[in-house]
């Protein structure tokens, strides 16, 4: 693929737990989400769950992926003082089972200790078709994601009145 994966980041004044919690309560992404608008997978997530997302393109459109949930890190602090999480899900549409376009989401949380929260997230694509997936309109909706992310876990940590 030629120019840059899809990718956002964006800082978050909540807890890594908070901002954990709003990521893997699939159920909830209706209420903030406005890039992934559903997601269907059983609960709680887990990894090796299939995992159906219903995008909302920019433009209005909307599309059905199916992925696979293969990595579930819960926010663990290290020796550093640093917090980590880390989702990641594998694309398993038709024209991944074709070889014709692979795709791997990433999404990572940090958080230093008495700072914000960072999100990160890349689409890793690869395979011939890869500029069929819009890698622009991906990235426009991993933005619009992050920042309903954002949105929603500051809320929450303020009404619980948590502090980072």
């Amino acid at each position: 693929m030629s120019g840059e994966p899809p990718r956002a980041s964006i800082e978050i004044d909540a807890p890594i737990d908070v901002v954990w919690r709003v990521m893997v309560e699939t159920e909830s992404y209706a209420a903030w989400n406005p890039f992934v608008v559903r997601a269907e997978t059983e609960q709680p997530a887990a990894v090796g769950n299939p995992i159906i997302l219903h995008v909302a393109w920019a433009n209005g459109g909307r599309a059905r992926s199916p992925e696979r949930i293969t990595a579930l890190d819960p926010p663990v602090v290290g020796e550093d003082g640093v917090g980590a999480a880390y989702l990641a899900y594998v694309y398993e549409g038709w024209p991944a089972r074709l070889g014709l376009v692979r795709g791997v989401r990433h999404q990572r949380l940090t958080q230093r200790p008495g700072g914000p929260t960072r999100y990160e997230t890349v689409e890793e694509f690869s395979g011939p078709l890869v500029g069929l997936t819009g890698p622009e309109r991906v990235a426009d909706g991993f933005r619009r994601h992050a920042a309903g992310l954002k949105t929603r876990a500051e809320t929450l940590a303020n009404e619980s009145g948590l502090d980072h």
